[in-house]
């Protein structure tokens, strides 16, 4: 199957998946209840999710570990578990997958703040590590470290992936757009300032997840590409922004609005498309649909 990487090089648009909180909600996870759990306790359910992208045309689906290190499953007393929760994560991916679709091993932000001292760079280097040793063994293809804003927690679940598996590393962060309509994490990272970084961290691939809908997007990738014309770039766009609709959170963009700029995308230099929250297979069938045109 070779590596993601090398499809990219050798002139190949890959497609991603899309949300993946969203149908565990709708298939009952409920509020305050933890969604790497499932991996033991309702793997049919997570596996119906990682199927349902495979169906669609992903060239590669993420794990439901998005949440699983250490300091996230302390919340639900499974801090003990970090082990057997995500390498379950990638087992059931890697079955949807099957040997011809890749996987990416899904690492989260902590939820922990370095500058306020809440914990130490060796410290969530020692969780990332865990995480994606576990990632690895149940057959993540790639570490994805994806929903960061602060560059020096990326940074160290960049080299703890790097230094402890064989997977190839991604790394995306997630901008918001500010009122001067430039964009920056709520750390206050620009995509310009993390490029660099990453890259010298060990990323091979970089890009932005979250936070914006896919418009805003392409003017994030050039951005990227201002900085750097030959680092793969992944982009996982919201169904556009949200809005409260009728007692709950919708995003309002359909497939074929989703599908309609991600020629602007691949333009912009993006090699890699895919969705984040509200994006369904049937926006993932539509992208796909037009990027292998």
């Amino acid at each position: 199957m070779g590596k993601i990487i090398d499809k990219i090089k050798a002139g190949e648009t890959l497609i991603s998946d899309g949300a993946w909180g969203t149908f565990l909600q709708e298939k009952g996870l409920q509020p305050g209840e933890c969604p790497e759990l499932w991996n033991i306790t309702r793997p049919d359910d997570v596996f119906d999710i990682a199927k349902g992208y495979i169906e669609a045309g992903s060239d590669m689906i993420e794990t439901n570990s998005f949440g699983g290190s250490k300091f996230k499953l302390a919340n639900y007393g499974l801090e003990n578990q970090v082990y057997g929760l995500n390498k379950a994560a990638a087992e059931i991916s890697r079955k949807a997958a099957g040997p011809e679709k890749f996987v990416l091993g899904s690492i989260g932000p902590t939820g922990k703040i370095l500058m306020t001292g809440e914990t130490t760079e060796e410290a969530l280097y020692n969780a990332f590590k865990e995480q994606a040793i576990a990632l690895e063994a149940g057959g993540a293809d790639a570490i994805i470290i994806e929903t960061m804003t602060d560059l020096e927690e990326a940074i160290q679940a960049i080299k703890a992936a790097r230094a402890h598996t064989g997977c190839e590393i991604f790394c995306t962060m997630t901008f918001d757009k500010t009122v001067n309509s430039d964009f920056r994490s709520m750390m206050g990272v620009s995509p310009t300032d993390m490029v660099d970084r990453i890259v010298e961290a060990g990323a091979e691939l970089i890009g932005a997840n979250c936070g914006n809908g896919i418009r805003d997007m392409v003017s994030i990738v050039k951005e990227i590409r201002l900085s750097n014309t030959e680092i793969p770039v992944l982009i996982h766009a919201n169904a556009g922004m949200p809005v409260y609709r009728d007692g709950k959170t919708v995003f309002p963009e359909s497939p074929g609005e989703m599908a309609g700029v991600a020629g602007e995308l691949i333009a912009a230099g993006a090699n890699i498309i895919g969705g984040c929250c509200g994006t369904t297979p049937a926006h993932i069938s539509k992208i796909a649909e037009v990027v292998k045109k």
